[in-house]
């Protein structure tokens, strides 16, 4: 039986809505940042006391990724500490979660990855939410790293023409969540 994989790291991101991703294609291009790939995922996201727990699941991939990740709640640049844990056989562990833990929401995305002198650029197409862009930087925990870091992404977000209007506090599962709540309501 293969055995699971961990890894623990700080970063400092950043996510805005986006009307036009392809125009956000064509500037991240024209910057010269380097095409990783595109991918398909399945965020499920679980109730837990603190932070935020997601399995994901990557499209043609044999493993899934547990993703535990505390982060603020603010729009820009933002401090998160995450933890990964890649596990082998993802339908069984998948099951097990869905019996012990509440399943708190679903998210379907397409997401194309770019790196931009060490940020990982995101463009996303989420399901039922739209279009969005995503900085992830990894970070030192000292405060003038993360500090560093952090004017890193607000210099790719003027390069980029991002708005601070634009720019999301929270996660997709809180967008979805909040969606579904004002459904219920109507």
């Amino acid at each position: 039986m293969a055995e699971s994989e961990g890894s623990e790291s700080r970063l400092v991101e950043l996510k805005a809505r986006t009307e036009d991703l392809n125009s956000v294609r064509n500037l991240v291009k024209s910057l010269g940042a380097h095409y990783i790939g595109e991918f398909h995922q399945i965020d499920t996201y679980f109730e837990v006391p603190k932070g935020r727990l997601k399995l994901r699941q990557i499209e043609g991939q044999d493993k899934t990724e547990l993703i535990y990740y505390k982060r603020e709640d603010i729009p820009g640049p933002k401090r998160s500490e995450v933890f990964i844990l890649k596990i082998p056989k993802p339908e069984t562990f998948k099951g097990l979660f869905e019996k012990v833990l509440e399943k708190k929401v679903v998210i379907d995305k397409n997401r194309e990855i770019h790196r931009y002198k060490g940020t990982q650029i995101h463009l996303d197409n989420v399901k039922d939410l739209g279009t969005f862009i995503e900085f992830e930087r990894k970070t030192k925990s000292s405060t003038k790293a993360v500090q560093k870091d952090q004017e890193v992404l607000h210099q790719l977000m003027r390069k980029l023409g991002i708005e601070k209007d634009k720019l999301i506090e929270g996660s997709y599962s809180d967008l979805a969540t909040a969606r579904t709540n004002t459904g219920k309501r109507a």
